[in-house]
């Protein structure tokens, strides 16, 4: 024990002889942790937070979504699908669009009772727009790309669903009754009309579009319907009317004779100029 206390003593007296330790040795003893947070860590003032800290949260409004107001983001998943005619395209909100029937809007002037439609028509390239069940066709002027198009559609159909308007401002304008079935029709009128709504409107509309009853002429067999949609104006437009909706309505009703289509100011304009 009293060898251990020498020995000891002897050591304490080599570190005094020594003096005191270099600055280095100083700085590397005292220095405090690279990364702990203390106000006197002097030049190492400027490490708060360790590299692995949470990071400050975004100020709202960095977001990219704040035009959409109030910094959240859309939950609307919007599909699109392709008609026979390439100028148009159907869009699915994944919400109902028309409750009852269909509506049809072949211009901008036509528009202006549903704030949906007068906003698409507010894209520059949009010709046309008709409301299904479930989904929203739009159609384009051929100069214009649909890589353009998409996304200003998909923002307008967002903007009119987050806004909680109406479809139609008026509801009285909201669908045509065309084949609804009244007292007065005659019986083949009333089974050209159960044969469009049940038979042929449903497969109409699965390509973006619909068809419309305009009447019956007893004398000549020929009835008349409007091509509404994806339908009114496509290259196969003809083919469906005559191939299709013609062979099936002179097969059950044998007073038809034939089927004429019914074309607007606007629409024989633009058929004749496709034509020249």
């Amino acid at each position: 024990m009293a060898m251990a206390r020498r020995r000891l003593l002897a050591l304490a007296s080599q570190l005094q002889r020594r003096g005191p330790a270099p600055l280095a040795t100083q700085l590397w003893r005292r220095a405090p942790p690279r990364f702990l947070s203390s106000a006197a860590s002097g030049p190492f003032d400027r490490l708060k937070s360790p590299p692995f800290a949470r990071p400050a949260a975004r100020s709202a409004a960095s977001s990219p979504w704040d035009r959409f107001g109030g910094g959240q983001k859309r939950t609307m998943f919007i599909q699109t699908q392709s008609t026979p005619n390439p100028q148009s395209l159907m869009f699915y909100p994944g919400k109902p669009v028309m409750e009852v029937g269909s509506s049809d809007f072949p211009n901008a002037r036509t528009a202006m009772t549903s704030p949906l439609a007068k906003a698409l028509f507010g894209i520059d390239g949009v010709t046309r727009v008709f409301f299904g069940s479930d989904f929203v066709t739009v159609t384009k002027s051929e100069e214009t790309s649909w890589d353009y198009l998409k996304p200003e559609v998909f923002a307008a159909i967002m903007d009119f669903y987050s806004s909680g308007q109406p479809l139609f401002l008026d509801s009285n304008a909201a669908a045509s009754m065309d084949t609804a079935i009244h007292e007065d029709d005659s019986e083949i009128v009333a089974m050209i009309k159960e044969l469009l709504e049940t038979r042929i409107r449903p497969a109409v509309q699965d390509d973006g579009g619909d068809i419309e009853y305009r009447g019956f002429d007893p004398e000549t067999g020929i009835v008349k319907l409007k091509m509404q949609g994806a339908c009114s104006g496509c290259p196969s437009s003809s083919v469906t009317l005559k191939s299709g909706i013609e062979n099936m309505l002179m097969h059950y009703v044998p007073e038809v004779k034939g089927v004429e289509q019914e074309l607007d100011g606007d629409e024989e304009a633009e058929l004749a100029g496709q034509m020249e």
